[in-house]
């Protein structure tokens, strides 16, 4: 049961026979009580009077899964089993970050028949949305009281991260494609495998030139190369609370997603082996085994849920997972924030263990990129502060990043848009050099 917003209205209007009846002498208390007893009985008819909800057939279609900041578009289908029509107000019992409208949808039904309305969404967080019923309101005929019933209706929608960071696939393709013989574009290197035979023009490696070939052929031949392929990349996400930190409008953690996501999108076209783990002190998610069309999905439905936790890092753990997942030769790709040399070096002092001679190791770090801007700003003394702590700031990361070149590792830092490609730019130039 429910009351609409013309009650109090009706309530109200009882003041008028309470002051002319106690001008009349009579007892103001008795006129009160027997206003509200007929208050109540109005409302008790227009209750009973009202259709029944439970007459109500409820069917949902949600899509199962959706990206971060797209619209959602899922449906509810309403069938009216019973006898009389139904005017009904019907709310969706999506939680708050699911972006449902505030207002009740509105809809008629005749008898023995169904209507679908739309509930759009706008998920304004990644992870599992869900909604387990539907409450539905129907007004009395005297429109004071209604009837109102949740309906169980159970659906989900998995939000998966945005990955914008997808607009730069496609270059990165045309280049793998490049070093991989698709085009006259060829490389030879410690990490090259032979491919094919073709002749030789102006401007070619006279090195590759094959000999023997040349030999049995009326011209010139020359051996091409192209990268090898099965190597392991090893992605690992520190989900610590480093990762909470704020770059921009959103996380640092929902950065390095993006990061994550192109490189095994990329090196996945190239043939290659990825491993991703996202990791603080236990693993908040895992994607190995995994090749193909699949990956990608794979990876996003993984990431969906994992936040940033507020607790330090285990690398040592983190790090023995990369050791007994990463392949020989592989590319481990470490995507965090050690910024500040006091608090890395219990990183440092593991990440110098974990390079080998078949092992490259890359550390990506998303910065803030206002830091650079406040550095250089000037004017009040509030203003000064910050421009010493930004400049600090950046020194000290500096220093970090000189460290992890001693302990064998190399350092990228940039922005949330400009991190993804240049990962993807540095794992191209490794193949292209025959590191990977």
């Amino acid at each position: 049961m429910f009351v609409s917003g013309r009650l109090p209205l009706v309530v109200a209007t009882g003041i008028v026979p309470l002051v002319a009846l106690n001008a009349a002498g009579v007892s103001a208390w008795l006129v009160l009580v027997a206003w509200i007893l007929l208050v109540a009985a109005l409302v008790a008819v227009d209750v009973l009077a009202a259709p029944d909800p439970a007459t109500l057939r409820i069917a949902r279609e949600v899509p199962t899964r959706a990206r971060l900041g797209d619209d959602v578009r899922t449906r509810l289908r309403l069938v009216n089993t019973g006898a009389r029509g139904i005017r009904a107000r019907v709310r969706d019992a999506w939680q708050p970050t699911a972006g449902a409208p505030a207002d009740r949808a509105r809809v008629a039904i005749p008898p023995n028949e169904a209507r679908t309305i739309e509930i759009p969404l706008r998920p304004r967080r990644r992870g599992e949305l869900r909604s387990e019923f539907v409450t539905v309101r129907i007004l009395g005929p005297l429109g004071f009281a209604g009837r109102q019933k949740s309906i169980e209706a159970p659906g989900a929608v998995r939000v998966v991260p945005p990955f914008r960071a997808r607009r730069h696939l496609a270059s990165r393709v045309q280049r793998l494609r490049e070093l991989d013989g698709s085009t006259s574009l060829q490389v030879r290197g410690q990490g090259t495998e032979f491919d094919s035979l073709r002749e030789y023009v102006r401007g070619d490696d006279v090195r590759s030139i094959d000999w023997r070939a040349t030999a049995r052929a009326t011209t010139t031949m020359l051996r091409t190369w192209r990268p090898e392929r099965d190597r392991h990349v090893t992605i690992i996400v520190d989900t610590g609370r480093t990762a909470a930190a704020r770059v921009g409008d959103e996380t640092r953690l929902d950065a390095t997603f993006e990061a994550a996501l192109l490189l095994a999108a990329l090196a996945n076209r190239a043939g290659d082996h990825v491993h991703v783990l996202a990791f603080d002190r236990v693993v908040r998610a895992r994607v190995t085994g995994v090749d193909g069309p699949r990956l990608v999905p794979e990876i996003l439905d993984a990431l969906a849920s994992v936040e940033a936790q507020l607790i330090d890092t285990d690398w040592d753990r983190a790090l023995r997972e990369a050791r007994r997942l990463a392949g020989r030769p592989s590319l481990v790709v470490i995507l965090t924030a050690q910024e500040s040399l006091s608090s890395s070096r219990g990183f440092l002092t593991r990440l110098a263990r974990l390079p080998s001679a078949a092992t490259t190791v890359l550390v990506g770090t998303v910065t803030d990129a206002s830091l650079a801007d406040a550095a250089r700003a000037g004017g009040s003394v509030t203003d000064l502060y910050r421009a010493a702590a930004a400049e600090a700031t950046a020194q000290d990361a500096a220093l970090v990043a000189r460290a992890m070149s001693r302990a064998g590792a190399e350092a990228l830092a940039d922005g949330p848009e400009d991190l993804p490609p240049r990962v993807a730019d540095r794992y191209l130039a490794l193949k292209k050099a025959g590191r990977l």
